[in-house]
């Protein structure tokens, strides 16, 4: 399991005073819900709430509970009013020690290993996005050095074997990633050309170099690798992997332009790219509708074609931004879902 499983920070878990004007209790909602092994918070919101992510807007923190930045498979979520108003409060379920471990007899306090906490979404089906898969520019991966040839000059490589690569090593690294140049990310409207995906082959390690030749040991493969792959330095940046989903800051009318599963059609928990970027203001966490294309019918009293309204289908949050794109995971999938798509601000 990932770090971000240990920890959820920010007063976004423990007990919400819902605000009528703003959230809705979902039709047939339960009175108490169990924390569950494989829960998320998403599942648990959306057991409560119509629209599951507002709750990192609502949650509040409950003083009388010692860390109330975490929730537990065990733990009750109780629907409760206060004033009138709709609350979830939290009762903390028995704590399972194992044999040798220390109690100590302090009402509720739970002293229990991090990676059993709840996470705020499957995590699961965007690890590998977040630190291996990237966008670039062509000119950033044309400039990147690549693999001239294996051993005994094989054109096809795995784990364990050699390999010889051409570039510039003045300031070589000890760890690159092998890429593969992509599909081409296109705007639908512009036709902007807003990146490559460059895509994660391996890792290798650097061993010397002569002149521009420098000579490597795969570490890692996930695919075949072949002269020409690219070399790149392994990424120095913190992985953001604990989520607040919520509705973006502006406005949004972007579309998804491919999905990693490799098929046209789109459902729940695939990986999406939009064309929404940081240019754009997309942040991670951001909350967006996806909106099925309303179909032109003919109207037969006036004999006019008339376009009907786009329709909300599904839900995605933004979990990883570059400049231009953006990776988003579907949430929710209410009808089939398409590249194509327009996604927006959800209403």
């Amino acid at each position: 399991m990932m770090k971000s499983f240990l920890r959820l920070v920010g007063g976004c878990l423990l007990g919400v005073a819902m605000q009528a004007s703003a959230v809705e209790l979902k039709p047939g909602h339960p009175d108490v819900y169990p924390v569950k092994q494989g829960d998320t918070l998403w599942d648990i919101s959306n057991a409560f709430l119509s629209d599951p992510w507002l709750w990192p807007e609502l949650w509040q923190v409950n003083p009388q509970i010692d860390n109330p930045h975490l929730i537990y498979p065990g733990d009750l979520i109780k629907l409760v009013y206060i004033d009138g108003q709709p609350v979830l409060q939290v009762e903390r379920g028995p704590m399972v020690f194992k044999k040798g471990d220390s109690i100590k007899l302090t009402p509720q306090v739970r002293s229990e290993p991090l990676a059993s906490v709840i996470p705020a979404i499957p995590l699961e089906h965007i690890q590998s996005f977040l630190k291996d898969n990237r966008v670039m520019t062509e000119e950033e991966i044309m400039a990147s050095p690549y693999i001239l040839a294996g051993d005994e000059q094989h054109i096809v490589m795995g784990l364990h074997d050699y390999m010889y690569a051409r570039g510039d090593w003045s300031e070589a690294h000890q760890v690159y990633g092998i890429y593969r140049k992509g599909q081409a990310y296109q705007d639908p409207k512009t036709k902007e050309v807003l990146g490559f995906a460059a895509l994660d082959m391996g890792m290798a390690r650097y061993e010397k170099h002569e002149d521009e030749v420098a000579r490597f040991k795969i570490t890692n493969s996930k695919e075949d690798i072949r002269p020409g792959d690219r070399l790149i330095p392994t990424e120095e940046r913190k992985v953001d992997s604990v989520f607040y989903p919520k509705a973006p800051n502006g406005e949004v009318d972007a579309n998804i332009l491919s999905v990693f599963s490799g098929v046209r059609n789109v459902s729940q928990y695939d990986v999406v790219v939009m064309n929404y970027g940081e240019r754009d203001g997309a942040l991670v966490g951001d909350v967006l509708a996806v909106m099925n294309k309303g179909e032109v019918v003919k109207d037969r009293i006036t004999q006019e074609l008339v376009k009907l309204p786009d329709e909300r289908r599904g839900i995605l949050m933004v979990f990883r931004t570059f400049d231009k794109v953006s990776y988003g995971l579907i949430l929710r999938a209410e009808a089939p879902l398409k590249v194509g798509d327009t996604v927006k601000r959800p209403d």
